[in-house]
């Protein structure tokens, strides 16, 4: 089964990366999760979509496309999405009838250094997701408050709950996308 991981943060040393790190290490055996750098993605342009996808953006739904499901992990900027994160969704969306997002599981996880865990930030992007019809994940959550505290010196996840809360997720993410009955 193959996992597809979107951070939503541009900065190397990010928290949402350190999660999608810690969520390779936890992925049951048979499952492989790579990543997505959205870096090189323009900003979606109706014109420059109207000339042909650029490659950058075909890669990404050639990504979409070839994974089994997605996990994308977010910050929160403003209590929002980042602007990059959307974007990538805006152009994953098209065309509207042929989204590569469409019927495809995905789960959402986010860190922040607030209180809040990326809760409102999540929200939007699930909302963006389920127009063009992914099918979100609703339980289990994963919101990292105070991130902070929950990573070490080397951008690791180190708060155990919040690694038993993750490894939970994938666990569902893998048996929702692909009918995988997971060891115990």
């Amino acid at each position: 089964m193959k996992l597809l991981g979107i951070a939503g943060s541009l900065r190397r040393g990010s928290y949402n990366r350190g999660l999608l790190r810690a969520a390779r290490q936890l992925v049951p055996e048979g499952v492989e999760l790579t990543e997505f750098d959205i870096r090189g993605l323009p900003f979606f342009d109706g014109d420059v979509e109207t000339a042909g996808d650029p490659d950058p953006v075909v890669a990404l739904k050639e990504a979409i496309a070839e994974a089994d499901a997605l996990l994308i992990a977010t910050p929160e900027y403003n209590r929002g999405v980042p602007g990059v994160l959307k974007n990538a969704v805006d152009w994953a969306s098209r065309p509207p009838l042929g989204s590569p997002l469409a019927g495809k599981h995905v789960a959402l996880i986010g860190a922040s250094t607030g209180r809040g865990g990326t809760a409102l930030a999540q929200q939007q992007l699930r909302e963006a997701l389920e127009f063009p019809r992914a099918v979100v994940l609703d339980e289990p959550q994963v919101l990292v408050p105070e991130a902070y505290l929950r990573f070490d010196d080397h951008g690791e996840l180190v708060d155990e709950a919040i690694r038993a809360e993750l490894a939970e997720l994938i666990d569902t993410l893998v048996h929702v996308a692909g009918g995988v009955t997971l060891a115990a």
